[in-house]
């Protein structure tokens, strides 16, 4: 892995410290009263708005999110480039995070500004992460240059990298390095993530607006990094004219298809129109296998709606529960934990293990194992909701009055489960994205399949009449029925294209060609694992 990856992944970092600490604390503070007594306080609130306006504006921003990578993606690949790019929205993202923390202050409570203040908040640091969202794994992976595999003699390492003498040969292939790349991508997400520890103790023990206060001083190193990184990174210039070719080429297929929209080809059938073309052979195989891509994440909707119900509404449960000192906002850093020692686990011993057996885990199966493990957590709490309604002293009504006697731990497996999805499902569907996407286009096919959590955001938004006692064990009832009846049919539908995923991944062109196609002239030099 290059050392400019790990610089990306730095950014990544402080991106996520900064958007996790300040969404962490969002469902108590848009659905609880301010605490009449001050701080510190049991449960803390600010604009006692309820359970459905706050899941209903959590989902929101959850949607817009993952709207707006769309604008980044465009104007990533077809003006500015990704590096540009993702200053740009991060100058953005700063404004919302400003607007946020200064309505959040007891004086803006007191005089109301907070909640449209809250509302523009949403908007505009929506629009900044998602531009930040579409660019940065696209930039991380293009970090990693080699395309074939090669065999390379190393030290002798066991599965925690230490030496232990002797050397061996080993064969790298880009599949393995992408999967690891992503792997560590995903891990320093998470690691940020657990700014919400830090935010929801302060937002309980000081107030929100020390809650918001740090994230926004955290994003300053974030924006400093990519200033004084910027001739570390691999950057790969736009292709102005991109967007436009790819509505030529599809326009041309109903009438010659895909294959006889190659220049190669058409230039046997229509010289004249061959002559017009601005695009490659290798654009068309790999707008081929784009196609392919977006047809697997059509299915990621339903695992978007299981993975979202950890920041509102299990959060809303927790509140329910017997938790002690501890808010209840705070169960949901149990997600990033479990990653943050899962993906290890999954990169340093059961994919190796799995690979030295012959059995290498190719995207279709880990993405079934991942909305397997989401089910699955949607049914436990179907479960737990049930027991919290069984329970005194107030039953199937506790939103409504107060605490039943249950202790909130029961809320952890669900918690452990979704994220143990995650290893499987969601760095597998970002290595997807890349991997499958055209040269031109890495980061708006990105941008495609982070809009997929977007219209898992619109199934949550259909489900907020529901969302309310006594109806929420038949709400997780139907979610884990939906996301079972998925994955059983997203195995039977796409299980036979792991068997040509090394064969589509080896699409690419050499660099004289890559230089060649997009109009310019860019010397970098070799990785020493090309050289060989």
């Amino acid at each position: 892995m290059p050392k400019s990856a790990f610089l990306v992944i730095l950014i990544e970092f402080c991106e996520r410290f900064t958007y996790y600490g300040l969404s962490g604390p969002f469902q108590n503070y848009i659905q609880q009263p301010p605490p009449p007594e001050g701080y510190p306080a049991e449960t803390p609130g600010a604009l006692g708005r309820g359970q459905q306006t706050a899941t209903a504006l959590t989902v929101f921003f959850q949607f817009w999110c993952y709207v707006t990578p769309i604008i980044g993606g465009i104007v990533a690949d077809q003006y500015l480039g990704k590096y540009n790019t993702i200053l740009l929205f991060a100058c953005i993202y700063m404004v919302g995070l400003v607007i946020l923390t200064a309505t959040s202050v007891p004086a803006a409570i007191d005089s109301g500004a907070a909640f449209p203040g809250f509302v523009v908040a949403l908007i505009v640091i929506g629009l900044g992460t998602g531009g930040i969202k579409s660019n940065v794994s696209p930039l991380v992976a293009e970090q990693y240059t080699v395309p074939k595999p090669y065999v390379r003699e190393q030290e002798k390492r066991n599965w925690l990298g230490r030496k232990v003498g002797g050397t061996e040969r080993v064969i790298v292939t880009p599949q393995a390095t992408y999967q690891k790349l992503f792997n560590m991508f995903y891990w320093g997400i998470n690691v940020g993530s657990l700014s919400a520890i830090f935010t929801t103790l302060m937002a309980k023990n000081i107030g929100f607006w020390s809650a918001y206060l740090l994230p926004t001083c955290m994003f300053i190193p974030g924006i400093a990094v990519v200033v004084l990184g910027k001739k570390q990174y691999r950057q790969h210039p736009p292709r102005g004219s991109i967007f436009v070719e790819v509505f030529k080429v599809i326009r041309l297929s109903p009438k010659y298809g895909l294959e006889g929209s190659k220049p190669s080809v058409m230039a046997k059938v229509n010289p004249e129109l061959a002559a017009k073309i601005t695009w490659d052979d290798v654009f068309v195989d790999e707008m081929r296998r784009t196609f392919k891509a977006c047809i697997v994440f059509l299915w990621y909707p339903i695992y978007w709606l299981c993975y979202s119900q950890m920041t509102n509404n299990l959060v809303s449960m927790a509140a329910t529960m017997l938790t002690g000192n501890v808010p209840n906002d705070i169960m949901q850093n149990i997600n990033p934990l479990t990653l943050i020692i899962m993906i290890p686990i999954a990169d340093r011993i059961l994919y190796p293990v799995l690979r030295r057996y012959g059995f290498p885990m190719r995207p279709m199966i880990r993405i079934t194992l991942g909305f397997f493990f989401a089910a699955s957590a949607m049914a436990y709490c179907a479960g737990i909701q049930t027991h919290v309604y069984n329970s005194p002293p107030y039953f199937d009504q506790p939103n409504a009055n107060g605490k039943n006697n249950v202790s909130a731990a029961f809320v952890i497996p669900a918690y452990v489960l979704i994220g143990i999805s995650e290893v499987f499902a969601s760095i597998t569907g970002l290595e997807y994205a890349y991997k499958k996407a055209p040269q031109a286009m890495k980061s708006l096919v990105m941008s495609l399949f982070l809009l997929t959590n977007c219209f898992g955001a619109i199934l949550a938004f259909a489900l907020v009449s529901v969302a309310e006692d006594p109806k929420l064990k038949w709400m997780y009832t139907g979610i884990s029925v939906a996301a079972g009846v998925s994955t059983v049919l997203f195995w039977f539908c796409h299980h036979s294209r792991d068997a040509y995923d090394v064969e589509e991944d080896a699409i690419h062109r050499k660099k004289d060609e890559l230089d060649k196609y997009r109009g310019v002239e860019q010397e970098y030099e070799n990785d020493k694992e090309s050289q060989k």
